[in-house]
Formats: C-alpha cells, structure tokens, sequence
C-alpha cells in the first residue's frame, strides 16, 4: 500500500489546529491531551498499515504519550517491539518508517528492541523503565505486547523502583538548586513542576496503589479534600503547559520572562500600580509549586512506608511534646500546636538538636501547614518564642534545612511578616534568577557553607575568616534582613535597617551586634561596588572604605556577606574575577586598618598553629621546623585538626616532607581508649581501600578518620581505631601497625578482606535504614558524598571497595561514628561523577550493600 505522506502531513495540521481551537473554545485541558493522543494514534496505525509490516511485530506508544497525555509540542516515544532481531527486509521498512514521521511532521523518539533488551536496558537505567512501565499497545501483535508487559511487571521490584524515583528526584531538585522559586522556572523538570506528580503516579503504579487521585484517596494516601486540591494544582500545570506551548509554537517548558507577561494575559491577569501582570502570574505559580512539593513530600513518604513496613519502628519518645517514628519527628498529639502553640518553634529545634532525624511524618508536616495562623501578635511577642527563634538561627546544624522547611509551610513569614510578603516576590534585574525570599535562604545557605570543613575546598578564604569571627551567627540574621525590603518602593537598604533593628532588640542581642547586623543590613551593597567600580589601585578608594568599615571586625564580617549575596544571585553571576576584586579590596582594607602592620592573627586557625608551635618548641625543634609542611596544607586541615595533631603531623613528617617511602606512625589515642595513627605518601590506586582494610582485617574498627590530600599531592591521613575484640595489647600493637602497614603501602598489595563480625544486638533489633546523597559543588567538579548507616565492621571497606569500582577518586573524608550509628563525609570527583544516571546508580549500590 502506497503512503501518502501528504494527506497524513494535512491530517496532523489540521487535526491539531482544531484541537487547539476546541481549547481556546472550552478550555478543556484534558480533553486536548487525550484528543491529541487519539489523533496521534489515528496517524501512527495508518501508516504502520501502509508500510505492512510483519504481523509478527508489534508498534507502542511509551512515557508520557502511553499514559494518554501529550501536550501540544510534546515528543511522541515509541516503541517497536520485536519478536527476534529484525531481518534485513524489516529493517528496511522500519528505517522508513523514521523517515515518514519526520515527513509528516512529527517529532518522535522511537526505539527498536526484543523484550530481552527491553528488560536489559531496563534494568539499567531507570528512565528506560519508568517509560516502558507505561506502554500502550497502538498495533501490531497484541501476544507479543502482552508477554513483554508481564515480563517487565515481572522483574519490577516496587521497593527497588521507589528508591531509584526518590534518588532521580533528588537529582532533579539539585539541577534545580534545590528550589521551586527560580524566576524562570520550568513548569515540568523544576520542584513544585509536573514532573514532581508523575513520580507519585510512578511508583503508586508499580506498587499496584493506582495511577489516579481516587486510586490514592482510596487506598489512604489521601483525604477527599487532599485529592481535590492535588487535582486543582495538577490542573493549573496542565493549563500552563499547553499556553506555553501554543504561546512559543515548539516545545519550551522555561516560563522564560519573554513569555510571562503574555501568559499573565491568557490567565486573566492585568497589571496594576503596585504589581506586573508577569508578577500576578508567577505569584500564582510558587504558591502551586509550594503546595505539589508538600504534597510530593506527604505521598512519597507513606508510599515508602507502605513499601517496607518491616523497617517501621515503635515510637522512641523524645520529650513530652514529640517522638521519633525511624528517623522522622512525629507529634504525640494530633492537636499539639492547636493546644500548645510554642511547641511550632520547637519542633524545628528538636529537628535540629535531634541527629538522627532526617524529616517529619506525614500527619506533623499536615499539623504545622495548618497551625500556621496561630502565630499571632501575641505569638511573636512571646519571650520564650523569641528565644526559640534565636536559638534556631543560632544552632550548630540544620539551620538551612529548618528555615527552609520553615519557609515551605509558611512558618517563616508568619513570624517575620515582613519576610512574608517577599515570598513569591520576583526580582526585575539582570542577574537574579531566584525570587527575593529564596534568594536570602540562598545566602544564609553560602553562609553556613563557609563553616563547614567539607566545603573549604571551595571557599577556602571565607572559611578561614569566618573560623576567626565571634558570633557568626550575626551573619545569619544581616542575611535574613538585607534584602527583605525589596518591593517596599525606596531604597531597600535603608528600609530594612529599621527591620533588622526593630528584630534585633525586640530579640534581646547585645549593642554592639545590633549595630553589626544593622550595619551590614544598610551596606550590604557597598563593597560590591566599589571592588567592582571603583580604582583600587586609588589610595584615596582603599581609605575612605577604611574609613566606612571601622575595624576589622565589620569588614569581615561584610566581606562575607557580600561574597554569600553574589553567590546566591545566580550560579551564573560568581567568577573567578569578582572573587579577586573583592579579595584584593579585602586585603588592601586589612592592611590599612592595621596601618601597614601585619594584623595580629586570631580565630580558630590562628590559635591551633600557634597552639602547635608551643608544643613543638617542647621537642627542641626550630620556629621554622614547621614551614616546609604548612606550605602543603590548606585551610579544610587547620580546621579539621586539632593542635595536638597538627604538631604530631609537623614532628613526624618535617624532615621526610617529599619522602618517596610511606611514613605510617602509631600512637596510644591522647582523648581517649584506642590507637591513632598517621599514614603519609604519595597518593596511589586503592589507598583507602587499602588502609581501611588492613584495620578491619587486624581486628579494629575506625570511629574516626580525617582524609587529606596535600598540594603536592600527597595522602595525610589520620584514623582512630578501637580494638574490637578488646584485647587489651594497645601498647604492643603500635610497632606491628607501623611496620605491617607500611609494607603494605610500599608494596601496593591488594586490600585485605576483612573478615565478617557480628552485629551489635542494638543494629539486629533497631536497624538504620542507610542513607546516601550526592551533592555537586557549584563548579560541578567535586561531589560531596554523604552516609549513614549502621555501624559494623568491614564498612568503610565496602565504602571504599563500591567507590573505587565507580573510579571515583578520594579527597577528604569525616568518619563519625555515634553509638551504633556510623555518619560519614566523602569529598570525590572523578569516574562520570557528572553525568546524574551514574551518581544515581552510586547512592543505589551504596545504599543496597549498606543494607544489614
């Protein structure tokens, strides 16, 4: 039969013309989706019939087109099913067939395979098999179809496929910074996007929970209200979707700005005095984003718990207020915060002081969403809610995922009513791309990365300034205030000084740091400028900034915020040039300030070098012993060891500093029961492996390891390991250690395998379910790679085995071993760390081979 490419390139134009027609009539979104669908289909059989194909094959529509949805400009995946390899002559027709689809104008994505390598590349990669587990049978040899779909349902693991969405989820929200709130979101990929929904139906699907909204209500995932407003916020989506793809006449899922006005006008929206259209309309869409990343949240979590009831644990109570259910905060009371208000605040700091907990349950995330109108004048005004919130901002750990989590039930701006008008608030400028208030939790994030030893690498200045300031604190709550003004009309700097003062008082912060925070809060913009616009070269420049800065104490502390503010405009805004500016004007101020003299050093780095030179003099060593090694150590060093252990390393290794040989020394743990020992050399295939594997096979178990790499290149490495077995011969071991594992490294044996110990009784009866992330840098060259699991031997020599089998190479590493519970930092790079398929494929081998 002959086809007439013609009439079939006439029959998609028209056909889609009048669906887009019917839609501007009714606006039926659904209708159009599936409308497309069907004439799609209609196409697609006329011209398999055409090209009389071998009744032996069979032709499917896949992903999205499968489900029956396809939006105006979406691709069209196929899939041609074989029976066996395709013969010459089938091969021919098919290679037809993909020139026909592009000659009548569609844009098709098409793969040819057996069911054999459908189920292998499924296997593989995870978005192969979430396409293929919604195949659509279109023509062809429904036998065929039907032994392939029991097939692929076959090998489908429900927990396995849940834990592979979660971890390609976040990959996803990391692509996307994390936020729902870019300034031109995309409306699919982005959090809070379509994207976030079709992962609910994915493994609700897989798991035999449904694919609707009913489907979940009825199986208990939902309330009949909850249902109602997902399919409202699934809605909006789909009606954005499709006006954007009319709009552009391609496929475009970016609300780029050039866009949004005209949306706003497809939705209604007119511009008023005080708010654009663009405006109306992206407020709209945070507030959906907002509610379908709560509700992906919600979902996701009992789906996960209904996967795997055996790792549901009893309740462990926590105090009068709150339990622990896994490692998740639960509240003992359904109606807790309606009795008990102030327990809204402490629920975030139990979460912050509580290590264990990783998240919330379903029922306190749906109890928080719905207390947030009792925080009131009287609320705010509450000293014990001050406190609370100080302590919050104040707290060692979680401070960045509080206030986030905060920000994302509307806690946040129900406290700082001012923060709450900018939620959703865009920015009209060339280079924010974030709204203002994730835009400020972007900066509080840049902040407390600065004094974290495993980011050092990547801010080694501000690392070291901010290990010298009293109170970093401070910088938290300048960054919450500095930009909270915007939209106000005036200048935003000097509209949030009043914010910030009126916070701070109210607050109860001494003086001087009221006017540090106040201070930054109106200049925050200052040093920006004038690194940017100003000649430095100018003595005159560097004075009269001098002059604004005061003492060393502000000019740090500015400096850090306006190194945290460019950094969290845009990934796009920070280079290497705005980074020397501000350096060089940071410098030429301190050397001012200091009237050409050399500040007098001081803060945590200044004090541990100068700690270690004290100690070293006790060994009758010179003041420039030290010299030779300090050169080789970066910042993430000094600030992971302490001066004792700096001036053992400096002792040890001053004369053998480009020794060829490893240098391993052994001592009797100074803080404690144990061994601490040293490894030194050059860096070499397997190390870790190598060393973590000698201790596991000698009877020790590491509770604490820090990894270091030197300029030159070499590995310093120190652990603490504790006998297993107890055998009380420390003292006898350190020789056999120093030896053994020499020899080991000289030699580059391969590791040992440790021999396989016993579980502690507390791991058999209270399992830690393992966690792994990993999270890029900003240069997307180095990965943070974090763990937890429960403690037992041989673990990190799996860790470091699974690594050097995926070529991953180890730079730094923080061993913490609490109790039974063994949390671990990783920095890598290397192998395809930068290709998301393969750190996803990473965190699931980890995570399985974790398991107990």
């Amino acid at each position: 039969m002959a086809v007439d490419i013609a009439a079939l390139r006439t029959e998609v134009k028209s056909g889609q013309q009048a669906l887009q027609q019917a839609y501007e009539k009714n606006g039926d979104a659904l209708a159009l989706l599936h409308g497309r669908c069907s004439l799609v289909d209609s196409i697609l059989e006329k011209l398999w019939n055409a090209l009389d194909f071998p009744a032996s094959l069979t032709l499917a529509a896949v992903g999205g087109y499968g489900r029956g949805e396809l939006y105006p400009a979406s691709d069209i995946d196929l899939l041609i099913l074989l029976p066996q390899e395709a013969s010459t002559p089938v091969q021919e027709k098919l290679e037809r067939l993909v020139g026909h689809f592009w000659d009548i104008g569609l844009e098709i994505g098409h793969s040819v395979r057996t069911i054999q390598e459908c189920l292998e590349e499924a296997s593989k990669d995870i978005t192969v098999q979430t396409a293929l587990i919604e195949a659509r049978l279109l023509t062809g040899n429904k036998k065929l179809f039907t032994t392939f779909e029991k097939r692929l349902h076959g090998n489908l693991d429900p927990l396995v496929f849940f834990e592979a969405k979660r971890l390609e989820q976040q990959e996803r929200y990391l692509r996307f910074n994390e936020t729902p709130y870019s300034l031109e979101p995309n409306c699919k990929d982005s959090p809070g996007g379509l994207r976030d929904l079709q992962v609910i139906f994915w493994v609700a699907q897989a798991a035999g929970f449904g694919a609707t909204w009913a489907d979940l209500e009825k199986n208990g995932f939902l309330t009949g209200a909850g249902k109602e407003h997902a399919a409202q916020c699934e809605d909006y989506l789909r009606h954005l979707r499709i006006r954007l793809h009319h709009l552009v006449g391609r496929r475009e899922d970016r609300l780029l700005f050039d866009y949004q006005n005209t949306l706003a006008g497809h939705f209604g929206f007119t511009s008023t005095p005080a708010k654009r259209a663009s405006e109306q309309l992206m407020q709209g869409y945070y507030l959906n984003a907002k509610a379908i990343t709560l509700l992906n949240t919600i979902i996701m979590q009992n789906i996960g718990a209904a996967l795997s009831p055996e790792n549901e644990q009893m309740p462990q109570v926590l105090d009068e207020n709150f339990q622990s259910v896994g490692n998740l905060l639960d509240i003992r009371d359904e109606n807790l915060f309606q009795k008990n208000p102030a327990a809204i605040l402490d629920s975030f700091l139990v979460m912050q002081e509580t290590h264990e907990l990783h998240g919330m349950t379903a029922r306190t995330l749906r109890a928080l969403w719905r207390s947030r109108d009792l925080i009131t004048p009287e609320f705010r005004a509450d000293p014990i809610n001050r406190a609370n919130f100080l302590r919050l901002i104040q707290g060692p750990r979680g401070v960045v995922h509080e206030f986030r989590r905060m920000n994302q039930l509307d806690i946040l701006g129900a406290y700082l009513p001012n923060f709450g008008r900018i939620v959703g608030q865009m920015q009209h400028d060339l280079f924010h791309v974030y709204t203002v208030d994730q835009h400020i939790l972007q900066v509080l994030r840049n902040l407390r990365r600065f004094t974290m030893s495993e980011f050092a690498h990547e801010y080694p200045l501000c690392s070291r300034i901010i290990s010298e300031l009293d109170r970093p604190w401070l910088l938290y709550v300048a960054a919450l205030f500095h930009d909270i003004a915007k939209g106000r009309g005036g200048d935003h700097s000097e509209l949030g000084t009043a914010d910030a003062r009126e916070f701070c008082i109210q607050h109860g912060l001494e003086e001087e740091d009221t006017e540090l925070v106040v201070w930054l809060v109106k200049n925050h913009l200052v040093m920006s400028q004038v690194a940017q616009k100003e000649d430095l070269t100018d003595p005159d420049v560097i004075a009269n900034f001098s002059r604004l800065v005061g003492d060393t104490r502000h000019l740090s502390a500015l400096y850090l915020l306006t190194h945290a503010d460019i950094r969290g405009t845009s990934p796009k805004v920070w280079n290497q040039w705005k980074g020397k500016l501000l350096a060089d004007l940071y410098y030429q101020t301190l050397h001012h300030l200091n009237r050409g003299e050399a500040p007098a050093p001081h803060g945590v780095i200044a004090d541990r070098q100068a700690e270690a030179m004290r100690l070293l003099r006790f060994f009758a060593l010179s003041d420039t012993v030290h010299e030779r090694l300090w050169k080789q150590l970066d910042t993430v060093y000094f600030l992971r060891h302490s001066a004792e252990e700096i001036a053992w390393h400096t002792r040890s290794l001053h004369y053998r500093i480009f020794n060829n040989q490893p240098v391993v020394r052994a001592r009797l743990y100074q803080d404690g029961d144990g061994l601490q020992v040293m490894v030194y050399t050059q860096d070499q295939p397997d190390l870790f492996a190598r060393i973590v594997g000698f201790f596991a096979r000698a009877g020790y178990s590491i509770v604490d390891a820090k990894i270091h790499t030197t300029a030159h290149g070499y590995a310093l490495d120190s652990f603490v390991v504790l006998d297993v077995a107890n055998r009380d011969n420390n003292r006898e071991m350190l020789a056999y250690i120093e030896h053994e594992l020499e020899q080991r490294l000289i030699e580059q044996l391969p590791p040992d395998v440790p021999s396989s110990g016993r579980l502690s009784r507390q791991v058999k009866h209270f399992p830690i379910k393992p966690e792994a992330s990993i999270l890029g840098d900003e240069k997307g060259t180095h990965f943070i790679l974090s763990l937890v699991a429960a403690d037992r031997p041989g673990l990190l020599y799996t860790v470091a085995n699974i690594l050097a089998a995926h070529r991953a190479s180890l730079h730094t590493a923080k061993i913490t071993t609490l109790g039974e519970r063994a949390e671990d930092v990783f920095l890598i790079s290397g192998g395809d760390l930068r290709e998301s398929s393969s750190r996803i494929r990473l965190e699931t081998e980890l995570m399985e081979r974790l398991k107990i």
